[in-house]
């Protein structure tokens, strides 16, 4: 009932007032079925099929994805910096060792100190099978651990990271490059390596090596900077200087690296000298290239002035200006015909310093200056290019490790190393007071 003087309705007013019939036009009014509710068996039926539908296309997704098939147990943001090594020790003995059929050669990672900018060692990374781990140089304990469904193909360092290059499939094409001190996953990029090569770090690029392409990526974002050789995928054709060349033994230097070409229309085997082109990736920039006139040679180094050769039959060096390709000089080397078969992964075996580089010719060990690269001593037997300690060149050979003077080669004395039998190539490096020995798929730590 409405209140006096309203003029609106109650709502119970409203419903009780009977319905009016409609009124008769001219002709019978439609009426509309009832709607149809959706709530039927079939109904749910569709519904049920189509979130399971949505469920399997997801898990299928999760379960093939690189996501799924893969495990990152990330460190801590620091370690204590390693103690300073003022002198040789007496003695070294085996303090731990890692499988790491991934390695090359021992990978250390150099951090760069906040206080100064200098660049430290502090961690080692191994790699065997799909994982890769993160070390305490002291102890080997594992810090942190990144792990793949997939083989490795090689692991490295640059610019403070681990690089762990993947077989995703016949090439070695997943690149993925992790924080050196914690783990953490950083850049990633597809490429499309030969198997068997390995990652070389120039200062601001890395390049993969083979026997027909090569590719360079840029330091950090690792942006393909620069494919050499037999292109998988030509888009501009005549960009390469050369075709159906097959490549030897790669070095690298700060902003270049130089190769061995063996091309079909060459009398001899050719050394270039390139640098990346980050603008035109398939278009490498040339510095040199220069006919060596002999046959299996091997690029021993490279500088930003100039680069040496090994040519066999009869053994010699020879050194060209890497700007404009001119020999500046040739000197005779006593080097064994074996010695001049190409590297393994291309990677021609030297260790330099401020003032010498030290080339494992694969029977013994040859200092050259840097400033001029003409030899300036050899020592005989050897395993290795070595690295140095305190100061000092550490040269592997039989037995232990050789002290020698660089300047002058001469034999400070010899560590005593137990290898148990092992008599075969071993790289050097250090980290700290610790002394690395990659001995085929094992690394073993020294101290």
């Amino acid at each position: 009932m409405s209140s006096p003087g309203s003029d609106v309705t109650d709502i119970e007013d409203v419903l009780d007032e009977p319905a009016h019939e409609p009124d008769s036009g001219p002709g019978p009014v439609e009426e509309r079925p009832p709607a149809r509710s959706w709530r039927t068996r079939r109904d749910f039926l569709a519904v049920a099929l189509i979130a399971v539908a949505a469920l399997a296309a997801s898990v299928l997704t999760w379960a093939f994805s690189d996501a799924r098939a893969t495990t990152s147990v990330t460190g801590p943001s620091s370690w204590e910096p390693l103690p300073e090594v003022t002198s040789l020790p007496p003695s070294l003995a085996e303090v731990w060792r890692a499988r790491s059929g991934a390695s090359q050669s021992p990978a250390v990672v150099q951090t760069a100190s906040k206080e100064t900018g200098e660049e430290k060692p502090s961690t080692v990374v191994t790699g065997d099978g799909g994982e890769v781990n993160g070390r305490d140089p002291l102890t080997g304990d594992v810090r942190w651990t990144y792990r793949r469904d997939l083989p490795l193909c090689v692991v490295s360092t640059a610019w403070g990271r681990a690089m762990a290059l993947y077989s995703k499939g016949t090439n070695c094409s997943e690149l993925t490059s992790l924080d050196g001190v914690t783990g953490e996953r950083k850049a990633q990029r597809n490429g499309d390596a030969e198997p068997g090569t390995a990652l070389l770090n120039e200062g601001s690029h890395l390049i993969t090596t083979g026997s027909k392409f090569l590719e360079v990526y840029r330091r950090d974002d690792l942006v393909r900077s620069l494919e050499f050789g037999g292109l998988r995928a030509i888009v501009n054709p005549n960009k390469q200087p050369r075709a159906g060349c097959a490549y030897g033994s790669v070095v690298v230097t700060t902003g270049k690296f130089a190769i061995v070409e063996r091309c079909p229309e060459d009398a001899s085997d050719r050394v270039t000298v390139l640098k990346p082109n980050p603008d035109k990736s398939d278009e490498p920039k040339v510095f040199a290239s220069v006919l060596t006139g002999g046959a299996n040679v091997q690029l021993v180094a490279v500088t930003e002035k100039l680069f040496a050769v090994a040519v066999p039959k009869p053994g010699r060096l020879l050194v060209f200006d890497s700007e404009t390709g001119n020999q500046v000089t040739e000197v005779p080397l006593d080097v064994p015909e074996a010695d001049f078969a190409d590297p393994a992964n291309h990677v021609t075996q030297v260790f330099s310093t401020q003032t010498n580089v030290f080339w494992f010719t694969g029977s013994r060990t040859i200092a050259l200056s840097r400033e001029t690269l003409t030899p300036l001593w050899t020592a005989q037997g050897t395993l290795g290019a070595g690295t140095t300690l305190a100061g000092r060149l550490l040269v592997p050979v039989e037995n232990g490790l050789r002290v020698h003077e660089q300047a002058t080669g001469e034999v400070v004395g010899t560590i005593k190393v137990n290898r148990e039998g092992d008599s075969g190539p071993v790289q050097l490096a250090t980290a700290g007071p610790v002394v690395l020995e990659q001995r085929g798929e094992t690394l073993v730590a020294l101290r």
